[in-house]
């Protein structure tokens, strides 16, 4: 049964895809399998050079563009400018949507028109789609966002309100693997609302071959450039001060958010 109303809002979702063969297939099918009736599906690839392509013609429905690109957060801004949805969605090719996801964000949106925003929970899944653990979140937090050790939005349970793009809103190409951090720094900073959907909305597949695991080192130094840029107290102190202030409000920020989580039961689901 599809899901469709006269109020149903038309979803666009962005794929960037480079070398992924071996899990893109399912990212599709988690897609597919909403059975939300007014979606569309854009791939963006890098000019592959496993099975991709082959995959990708078994799928006709999907848009797809091929061709270079100049890293991840290029790709994702030609999907974006191509996007014809009124609610746009990040999903990497090695991650899926669970059942009931584009429904979930499409709602959200409708019952709050004033956010620009949404994201939800997520479970971090192995190599074969085994679960490692749940992640619940919390409800956005600015002080969160910007001095966690960690990203505590997942990109791959975000979706955008269409106006953000519209309104000439992109990913910083200088940026390779922290640029989902840098775009919501931004986006908070420029006003743009965040809602929180307390449900679990996809898997994110931790492997070997993932940014997460092999650029950690490199994603927390993008991390840290993007605060300095966006944060006006850091911008003003020097070293030693700035890594000790940084480093106080670190630990604030993880207290608040273990704290938080103690209250609302996130942290033992």
């Amino acid at each position: 049964m599809l899901f469709m109303s006269e109020r149903s809002l038309k979803i666009s979702i962005v794929t960037p895809s480079f070398n992924q063969g071996q899990y893109i297939a399912s990212a599709i099918e988690s897609v597919l399998s909403q059975q939300y009736a007014s979606f569309e599906h854009i791939i963006v690839d890098n000019c592959s050079t496993d099975n991709t392509a082959s995959i990708l013609k078994s799928f006709p429905h999907l848009k797809v563009i091929c061709g270079k690109d100049q890293g991840q957060s290029d790709a994702l801004n030609k999907g974006f400018k191509m996007a014809t949805g009124d609610i746009v969605g990040w999903l990497n090719a090695d991650d899926k949507y669970l059942g009931g996801s584009l429904q979930h964000a499409s709602q959200a949106f409708i019952d709050h028109p004033d956010y620009d925003l949404v994201y939800g929970d997520y479970r971090f899944v192995d190599v074969n789609g085994h679960l490692i653990r749940n992640r619940r979140e919390l409800a956005f937090d600015s002080f969160m966002l910007k001095y966690l050790h960690v990203l505590y939005i997942p990109s791959t349970t975000t979706f955008f309100r269409r106006k953000i793009f519209d309104e000439g809103n992109f990913l910083d190409i200088k940026y390779h693997y922290a640029m989902d951090y840098e775009f919501f720094l931004r986006l908070a900073g420029l006003g743009y609302k965040f809602w929180h959907i307390p449900r679990m909305m996809a898997d994110f597949r931790w492997h070997q071959d993932s940014k997460s695991t092999t650029q950690a080192v490199r994603q927390k130094e993008e991390m840290e450039k993007a605060l300095l840029a966006y944060d006006p107290l850091l911008m003003r102190l020097q070293n030693p001060s700035r890594r000790v202030v940084r480093h106080l409000f670190m630990l604030v920020a993880r207290g608040k958010r273990y704290f938080l989580k103690i209250l609302s039961g996130a942290y033992w689901n």
